[in-house]
């Protein structure tokens, strides 16, 4: 175990990175928008699109419009404007090249731009919080990149000022799309045409691949959120895994005013 632990830590690093980011997802099959006559009998194709409307995703559907379909799937405005999200559960942890997990539990709560996990297992525990500005961990050396810059919820935010969005290879029948945050943040994201839910996402960061898989979602309040879902983060000694199972879902929690505090550093 202890040769071991180090490669562990690097693994809570990732995990705490992408749990944030498991936001929830809509059940809503997106169609895509009937074309309208304009004034005058002309037919209007370029025209801006509210974002209630259906999408259907075909092979001709630009990186823009697979971004909208994938933010409705989320729960559009609804996934946008969640006040909070508490999600608790089990997760299994695989160092490299290890077939023998490590147990444990976790509890993530986020609200807006700030956020807090918490991780417990018999040998390790773990916590991180950003207030949105900040982020602290408990562990020293674990500086890690801010939550809100990359995954879903950077999703939420494609429509924004200075997000951009553009294509990316398609993975089998996985369409895909690349959003860029206004500080140069990349996050590539897997959409299944039949729904425009994100089935996986990509981030590179600091030389080294973050991924997620979403495998299995249930519809809370209008909001779909993934229930159990994969973690990987691919490293020169080879790539470790996390298997998540979420167990509890709050949204729109009223929270205590010292959830998101950054402690203070000694």
């Amino acid at each position: 175990m202890e040769k071991k632990f180090p490669r562990l830590l690097t693994l809570f690093s990732f995990l705490i990175l992408f749990v944030v980011g498991a936001q929830a997802q809509d059940k809503t099959t997106v169609k895509q928008q009937a074309k309208t006559d304009a004034p005058g009998g002309k037919i209007v194709t370029d025209a801006p699109k509210p974002a209630t409307d259906k999408i259907v995703i075909t092979a001709a559907t630009s990186p823009t419009e697979l971004a909208r379909a994938a933010f409705l799937a989320q729960g559009g405005e609804k996934a946008r404007n969640l006040k909070s999200m508490v999600l608790t559960g089990s997760v299994e942890l695989f160092a490299p090249n290890s077939l023998q997990s490590l147990p444990g539990k976790f509890v993530i709560v986020t609200a807006g731009e700030r956020s807090r996990t918490e991780l417990q297992s018999a040998v390790f525990n773990y916590r991180q919080i950003s207030d949105g500005n900040k982020t602290y961990t408990s562990v020293a050396q674990m500086e890690m990149p801010p939550p809100n810059k990359f995954g879903i919820s950077v999703l939420m935010k494609y429509d924004q000022p200075g997000y951009t969005v553009s294509a990316r290879p398609d993975d089998k029948k996985l369409r895909a799309f690349r959003i860029t945050d206004p500080d140069g943040h990349t996050t590539d994201y897997f959409v299944d045409p039949a729904t425009g839910r994100v089935m996986s996402y990509v981030i590179p960061y600091n030389g080294l691949t973050f991924g997620v898989e979403h495998k299995t979602f249930k519809e809370i309040d209008g909001v779909l959120v993934p229930y159990t879902f994969t973690q990987r983060l691919e490293m020169r000694q080879g790539a470790a895994f996390a298997d998540f199972k979420v167990k509890d879902v709050k949204l729109n929690q009223e929270l205590a005013d010292d959830v998101f505090e950054i402690p203070e550093q000694q």
